[in-house]
Parts: C-alpha cells; structure tokens; sequence
C-alpha cells in the first residue's frame, strides 16, 4: 500500500507536469515563430550620388566652406540678422510645433505605460442592515438573532496587474510614439528652417521694392527733367504739341509705378511682422538697399551628407521608423497575451481589527488570452498597418530624391541669376551712358525726341531689371542654403591615439 501510494503520488505529479511542459512548449514555439513573423523592415533602396553636377569635382574643395549654422550672418546685414533672430524667438509656427513636441513626448509616456504594472491602492466601508418587515408567514416580521443589527464591511487592498510582454507588443507600440517624437522635432526643424527662409527672403522683397522704388523716383525726376526741356523748345517754336504729349505720358507712367512700390514695401513689412508674431504698427523696418547685402559663398558639400542634415528628410525617415515598429505591434496581436493579476488587503466589519494578522485577504491570478476569431479585424489591421510602412517609405525614398533636386535646382540658379545679374549691370551702364548723351544733346538741339523716349524707356527698364536679377540671386542663395537643411554644426576633433610605446 505504502509502495502504492507513492506511486500514485509520483504519477499525480508527473500527470500534473505534462501541461505546464506542454505550454512551456508551445511558448517556446510561439516566441520562435513570433520573432520571425515581426522581422520586416524594408529597404529603402537609395541611389545617392557621389557629387553635384553644380559643384566642384574636388570633395575637399566641396567642404571647405559648408554653411553655419547661423548662415544668415553670411549676408553681412545687422539688421537682417535681428530680424531673424527675433522670428526664431518668437515666430508662432515654431512654438506650435514647440507644443506639438509637448504633445508627443507625453503620448509617448502614456504608451510607454504599459510595460510597467499597474498597481492601485483601494479603500472602501460599507454599512448595511436588512430590512426590517421581511419575514415569513401571516405577515408578521421576521426577526433575526442579532436583532436586526447594522453590519459593517471594511477594506484596504493594494491590486496589481501585469501583461507580459513576450512579444513584443507594447515595446512596439513605446517605439512608433518614441519615433514620432523624434517626428515631431525634426518638424520643428522645418519649421524653424522655413520661417528664416521666408523672413530672409522677404527682407530682400523689402529691399527690392524700396531699390526699385528709388529707381523710379529718379527716373521720374529724369522724365520731368526732360518735360521741361521740351516745353522750353515748344516755347521756341522748335517742337510740337504732340511730343509734349508724348513726354507727358511718359512722366504719367513713371509717376503710377510708384505706389504699387510702396504697397510692395508695406506688404513685406507686415509679412515680417507677423513672422516676429507682433503688431505692424510696433515693428519698424528700415531697409536700405540690395547693392548693400554681401553675397555668401555657398558650397553643399557631399550630396551622402545631405540625408543627415535635411529635417524634413530626418523626419521622413523616423516617420518610417515608427510605421515598422506599428507593423511589428499589429503582428503582435495576433499572439496570446499573458496577464498577471493580484490583490492583497484586509477586511474585517470592526475598524481596530482591520489590521490585524486574522483580517489578511489576497487572491493572485494568471490567463493567457489567445484571439480565435476577431472578424477580421486584427488581420485587417496588420494589413493597414503595412500599407501604411508602404507609403511612408515611397515618401521617404521622395525626400531624399527631392533633397539632391532641390540642392541642383539652387546651384544652378546661383550660377544662372549670377550671369545674369553681371550682364544686366552691363545694360544699365549703357543705357545710363545712351540717356545721358541723348538728354545732353536734347539740350543742344541735335537729336529728335522718338530717340530721347527710346533711351529713357530702356534705361527704366534695365534699372528694374537690375534690381529683380540682384534679388533673384539672393533668393537662389537662401534656396540653397533652405535645399542643404539650414547650417551645418562643426566636425568633431579627432583625437589621436597615444603612442603604443
């Protein structure tokens, strides 16, 4: 019998062995089968080119003078520079995207919540009495041995749960909303680029108009001048009415080209405005002149480079980031899930033995939760999570691909609006030199007025044209400077190893 009941008892515990063997099994499997199923990032399959076509063939000479991070100080303008530094302090698209960053980071710390257990701490007293005219039979009250006595019910527990992780799941979810903050701040990059960009650029059109708007006031005076000279000639019978008139059109047409001048200025004045988030009335642009703003010289350095200087690029790429790890907890789902649960406390229907040994109240729990039909939705799921990783890849593969066209387009209009600007100084200066032989000679007599209006009218136009070829340049080193991702933060020193010896 002895002998017998051993047995019994070595096949009880062997028979209560076979199915925690068999679930450490399967767990085993499923965890050998789960990380092959959430391995699945795609490649990006990049072509990156070894240099610019618009750049100098020496990769030395390329990065011999990368741009600084604060590169707008390259334009040599005091006040360019305050005004850029009051956008970047104050501009309200960037402290939106400020709050965005917020937002992000406290999401990523509610996600991240749940690889940690959730332990709460309950308290409760109830009293309660039974009522009084329930009873049994001829409608007489039932009376209990305690005499209908209040009962009271106390509690203090401390509950706790936990999903084990074994997949993956939850760590997943943690890494698409850390990489979505990561998101977040390389948009605030862009948003920070863009808003110098534009308060550069529209400094410039400030510049440009008060440029053309002194051009046309010179010339202005230059056609009344000459007005004058031919009513002087009209007096002596040497001229007619109709060139009079002929003049007269011409100082008109001067004179309606200035204010869309000055609504130009204006309107760039209160652009800037609203990029240092105030009032137009308490901002106050002096401006001055484009022929007074340096021109930098600007090399993009290696096109390999660009994939960590761009932001929207950075920020395409941990959009990315996030979608595979989106992906990865979509396949987790579809795994069983693990939960520990427990709680311990006590109780007692008396306050002063609450706390006693004999009140002492706990319970601990575990289950395994595995989804068998869902109607599609988990698989459905994983399926949008894919499309998704899809389209954020084809985006990313865009921003690198639109970052090297971007950098190509600006060189070439540096290159491009730089001949132009030296060509079109060339027909000023003729034309500047035709207008004042013909005025000169229009003095003396000796020339008719068809070729005093032609050389007037040329030389207006190539004034103007001069302007908006100097401002075209300016905009194509800012476009450069926007297409290379802003500046460029020093190189790292190198340390020498010390001597083996």
């Amino acid at each position: 019998m002895r002998f017998f009941g051993r047995t019994s008892r070595r096949f009880g515990l062997e028979t209560a062995k076979q199915p925690f063997c068999r679930m450490l099994f399967a767990t085993s499997l499923a965890l050998t089968l789960g990380g092959c199923l959430l391995s699945d990032k795609p490649e990006p399959g990049l072509d990156i080119p070894a240099r610019y076509d618009g750049s100098s063939a020496n990769p030395k000479i390329a990065e011999a003078a990368l741009p600084t991070l604060d590169w707008w100080r390259g334009f040599r303008s005091r006040e360019l520079t305050d005004i850029v530094e009051q956008a970047r302090e104050a501009n309200l698209d960037i402290a939106a995207a400020i709050a965005r960053i917020v937002q992000a980071d406290a999401q990523s710390r509610i996600v991240g919540a749940a690889l940690l257990p959730a332990i709460d701490l309950n308290g409760n007293a109830s009293r309660s009495q039974a009522s009084k005219t329930t009873g049994l039979g001829n409608g007489q009250p039932f009376v209990d041995n305690n005499g209908f006595r209040v009962s009271n019910t106390l509690n203090a527990t401390l509950s706790a749960s936990y999903e084990i992780d074994f997949w993956g799941k939850n760590r997943a979810a943690l890494r698409s909303f850390e990489q979505t903050a990561v998101a977040s701040r390389f948009d605030r990059d862009v948003v920070t680029l863009s808003t110098i960009a534009t308060a550069a650029n529209s400094y410039f059109q400030v510049l440009a108009a008060q440029d053309r708007l002194r051009a046309a006031r010179n010339n202005l005076a230059a056609a009344e001048r000459v007005l004058g000279l031919i009513r002087q000639r009209l007096n002596a019978g040497t001229a007619s009415d109709l060139e009079v008139s002929q003049q007269e059109s011409l100082v008109a047409t001067q004179r309606a080209a200035i204010p869309p001048l000055e609504q130009t200025v204006a309107q760039f004045r209160n652009a800037l405005a609203v990029l240092m988030a105030r009032v137009p009335e308490h901002v106050s642009i002096r401006g001055g002149s484009l022929n007074a703003v340096a021109v930098p010289r600007v090399t993009p350095g290696l096109p390999s480079s660009l994939l960590a200087q761009r932001p929207d690029i950075r920020e395409a790429e941990a959009q990315l980031a996030a979608a595979n790890a989106n992906v990865e907890n979509a396949r987790a789902q579809l795994l069983p899930s693990v939960t520990l649960t427990g709680a311990g406390g006590y109780q007692s229907s008396v306050f002063k033995l609450l706390m006693r040994p004999e009140s002492v109240i706990f319970n601990a729990a575990a289950g395994l939760t595995q989804p068998i039909f869902e109607g599609g939705r988990l698989l459905g799921n994983v399926d949008l999570q894919k499309g998704r990783q899809d389209e954020l890849l084809q985006n990313y593969r865009k921003a690198v691909i639109s970052g090297f066209a971007d950098v190509e387009t600006a060189l070439s209009a540096i290159r491009t609006t730089t001949q132009r600007e030296q060509l079109q100084r060339a027909v000023v200066s003729a034309s500047q030199r035709a207008f004042d032989i013909s005025e000169q000679r229009l003095r003396e007599g000796t020339i008719d007025l068809i070729t005093v209006l032609q050389t007037q009218q040329s030389l207006f136009t190539a004034q103007d044209s001069l302007v908006q070829a100097r401002l075209a340049r300016l905009q194509a080193v800012v476009s450069l400077y926007q297409a290379l991702g802003g500046g460029w933060g020093p190189k790292p020193e190198t340390i020498e190893a010390p001597d083996a010896r």
